[in-house]
């Protein structure tokens, strides 16, 4: 059986298919990789055109007669995004400046709005957003992938960090960015537990072979030297990647619960883990 699978081209997601992709991790499944950013991935989702696909949380509770992957995902653990400013900021001015975000579906843009309320947004791609903010075009830019690690702090203001917001608002749950689902219409259950078995051996796999598997994600570093790679890539691949268990679940849930009483999400999301 060919399986589509889906995934950004971000060097934590390489990473964990380091595994697959250099035929080291096998199953009865054959695998057509597909690269896409994650907002198109999410807007993909949508279609269910691909059998298993990273999304971001947040879109999740959009998406019809999908299951979530035990493993794959991405949770920061006490940080997380960013909002850079080119200027000294408050949280408070923050909450009516014009602010670049990378999608309407990226959790990043869930969790900013759960910390400060609903604002000016701006659509940019995310790798745009911070010349952005540079150039005046914007006031502020919600800042994802290793930018949130990168960014030059004498030309820009950190106004809040959202992965720390999250941990003081939860108590410390881990910060649910990025998941991977699978389509229940293209596939049955038996088959997604096969891959996900696949998946976790190949995430597995990588963490057990780390100067490989960052050689082979430097592909997708955006030019960046091996040492941040490295370093991001520890940071979003983690024990939770290889299985959320109920903590990432209840995180995931958290996230959903919260949006659905302050009117964020208009119905409540069942959040369905083989």
């Amino acid at each position: 059986m060919e399986v589509s699978v889906a995934h950004t081209p971000d060097a934590d997601d390489a990473f964990m298919f380091y595994g697959i992709a250099s035929g080291k991790v096998k199953s009865g499944l054959s695998v057509r990789h597909v690269i896409a950013d994650i907002e198109t991935l999410n807007q993909r989702a949508m279609d269910h055109q691909l059998d298993v696909t990273a999304v971001s949380a947040h879109a999740y509770a959009y998406l019809k007669d999908y299951v979530i992957l035990k493993s794959g995902s991405s949770f920061g653990l006490d940080y997380g995004p960013i909002v850079l400013a080119k200027n000294e900021m408050t949280v408070d001015q923050l909450k009516r400046a014009k602010i670049a975000i990378p999608g309407k579906l990226t959790s990043a843009y869930l969790l900013l709005m759960l910390a400060i309320g609903k604002f000016d947004a701006h659509e940019l791609s995310f790798e745009k957003i911070p010349d952005a903010v540079s150039s005046g075009k914007v006031d502020a830019g919600l800042v994802i992938h290793e930018a949130q690690i990168t960014y030059d702090q004498k030309k820009f203001f950190k106004v809040i960090d959202l992965g720390k917001w999250w941990t003081g608002a939860t108590g410390g749950l881990p910060v649910p960015l990025g998941i991977n689902v699978a389509s229940l219409r293209s596939m049955s259950r038996e088959a997604i537990a096969e891959f996900s078995d696949m998946f976790t051996r190949s995430i597995a796999y990588g963490l057990d072979n780390i100067d490989q598997a960052v050689e082979y994600a430097m592909q997708y570093g955006r030019g960046q030297p091996k040492e941040t790679i490295t370093r991001f890539v520890k940071m979003y691949v983690n024990d939770l990647t290889l299985d959320m268990g109920l903590q990432g679940k209840e995180a995931i849930k958290t996230m959903f619960e919260m949006a659905k009483d302050r009117g964020i999400i208009k119905h409540n999301v069942t959040v369905d883990v083989i």
